[in-house]
Formats: C-alpha cells, structure tokens, sequence
C-alpha cells in the first residue's frame, strides 16, 4: 500500500498528541485524521474510512475501549487494526485492550519509529 492510501485517524483528547502524531504521519506521506474524543471520532468515519486507527485509552465521554469496541462490532468497520494509546503500560491495560479488540498498545510518550512499525505491521 502506498503511503498516501493509508489514512490514519488518531484519536487523543490532548491536542499536543494529536498534533505531535499528526506530523510525524503527514511528514513521512501518510493522510492523517485527527478527533479529540471517540464521538468526534466515528463521526469522522463516514466521511473517510481510515486504515489505521489509533486511539487513547484514557478520554472523557467515550474512552479508548469504548471507541474499540465500537469499531469491531461495526460490520463495516471491524477489520480496521486498532492500536492502543496509553502512558499506562500495564498487563491489565493490554488485555483490556485486547479483550476489546485492539491488536497492539503503544506506549505514551510514543516514537516515531513505534507509530511507523505499527502501520507497516498492520496496514499491507
């Protein structure tokens, strides 16, 4: 898949985060959306289906497992890679995650590199 055909939605209610990803993503050619809770989020989806999907554990309204879930009992949506967002980065968190449908949790404060081995492991 070419660079440019791979959206990414990342979905952080810290702006810093967001925009921090945003241009890590935009500057090596991929198409990045950006919402700041899980409601803003799958609104979003209707308008571009993003190939990646990564989401914050920890949001008010609609938290990171919430927003999973969401996405995976969507038939429309379900094949989407999720990965987790989380400065906690405990057993529980994980399988949580999992449990919900994530395939992979992400470390906050992330790296460049783990945002691109995750798009280049889950998005062929």
């Amino acid at each position: 898949m070419e660079h440019e055909d791979v959206v990414v939605l990342v979905i952080d209610d810290s702006n810093t985060i967001r925009r921090s990803a945003e241009t890590i993503l935009t500057r090596e050619g991929y198409t990045v959306k950006t919402a700041a809770d899980g409601f803003d989020a799958l609104s979003k989806f209707r308008d571009n289906t993003p190939s990646i999907v990564f989401v914050d554990i920890m949001m008010p309204r609609l938290d990171g497992y919430q927003t999973c879930s969401l996405i995976k009992h969507n038939e429309q949506y379900k094949e989407i890679p999720v990965i987790m967002l989380s400065s906690k980065d405990g057993i529980f968190d994980r399988a949580k995650g999992r449990i919900v449908g994530s395939c992979a949790h992400i470390a906050k404060p992330f790296s460049k590199d783990d945002l691109l081995t995750a798009i280049n492991k889950y998005c062929q």
